[in-house]
């Protein structure tokens, strides 16, 4: 048992804090500020904010996590470099690496983010394994549309929806991933037993569009095109950014020619929207599968949405 000011927290009744959510609910700023309350850590749960060079278009917020002029320690953010194609296998690896030293510490994680698959992986503790390329089935699916794939993935009962899966690429990836899967039903490795408090981040839709809507016109203007741009100068192929979605896959065909400036913006900010439908989507299947999410109101002071969350953890 372990007080900190009012708080009494029970390693053995939670072991680990999720606060998850669609995108632009402010999940960032509550677990950072959760984080220093409670003598915690964060665990980012993103798939995109693992790569170095991408942080306007990530919203890796990095100026959410100093309060009071101090950094809350933060995990899993820039670890790897851009180009290179992260995975649901290396971040449950990482994850497990950083979630373990943290409680050697005597600290709590706190796991915070919006891609679906990463928390689920996690949090349900999905036997995950490194799988292997598989060169036939790649040319078996080469020409398919996103949306041909994407339905072929709702076939299968293991992991995957569609929430993460926005390019032909990842979508050809997640396949690979769960035919293996049926191919080799034996494997097996260990995965510590994760008892997490889950909270979501509620913000209604159309506040949420709106908070979509202002923050793509300020990362634009605060130089996300000059990001993507640095990153070609870097050496990444237009292919390498497509493959990361959103706003790199709209803002990369922009910069080649494909797409005029109007054009951009407006098919990102319809990408984005249906992301964050597609977030939440992948959320609600959660519950309906035993996940208890605590779902407080978004539109609370930062104050307010600590008090209640450590008023669940008392």
């Amino acid at each position: 048992m372990k007080q900190i000011g009012s708080l009494v927290y029970i390693m053995e009744a939670y072991n680990l804090i999720t606060i998850l959510g669609p995108t632009a609910t402010g999940k960032t700023l509550v677990a950072a500020h959760l984080a220093k309350q409670i003598d915690g850590e964060v665990i980012s749960a993103d798939s995109r904010q693992v790569y170095r060079g991408m942080s306007i278009g990530t919203g890796k917020d990095i100026e959410d996590y100093f309060i009071d002029e101090q950094c809350v320690p933060y995990h899993l953010i820039d670890i790897v470099d851009a180009g290179y194609q992260y995975n649901v296998f290396e971040y449950q690896r990482d994850f497990l690496s950083v979630y373990d030293n943290i409680l050697q510490r005597g600290k709590m994680p706190v796991l915070c983010g919006g891609s679906g698959m990463y928390i689920e992986a996690v949090l349900k503790g999905y036997k995950l394994i490194n799988v292997p390329v598989n060169n036939n089935l790649r040319k078996s699916l080469a020409g398919k549309s996103l949306a041909e794939l994407s339905e072929r993935l709702t076939k299968y009962k293991k992991l995957h929806n569609t929430s993460d899966v926005d390019t032909v690429k990842r979508a050809i990836r997640a396949i690979e991933i769960e035919e293996y899967y049926l191919e080799n039903p034996e494997t097996n490795t260990d995965y510590p037993n994760i008892n997490s408090l889950i909270i979501g981040i509620d913000v209604d839709r159309e506040i949420r569009r709106k908070r979509i809507s202002e923050r793509l016109k300020a990362r634009l203007n605060s130089g996300m095109i000059d990001e993507v741009q640095s990153l070609m100068n870097n050496g990444l192929s237009p292919e390498d950014l497509i493959y990361y979605g959103l706003e790199y896959k709209y803002i990369t065909q922009h910069l080649i020619g494909k797409l005029n400036y109007n054009e951009m913006f407006n098919q990102l900010e319809i990408a984005i929207h249906q992301f964050a439908k597609r977030q939440m989507t992948w959320f609600r299947r959660m519950e309906k599968q035993g996940f208890k999410i605590n779902w407080i109101d978004g539109n609370l002071t930062i104050d307010e949405k600590v008090k209640q969350i450590i008023g669940l953890i008392s």
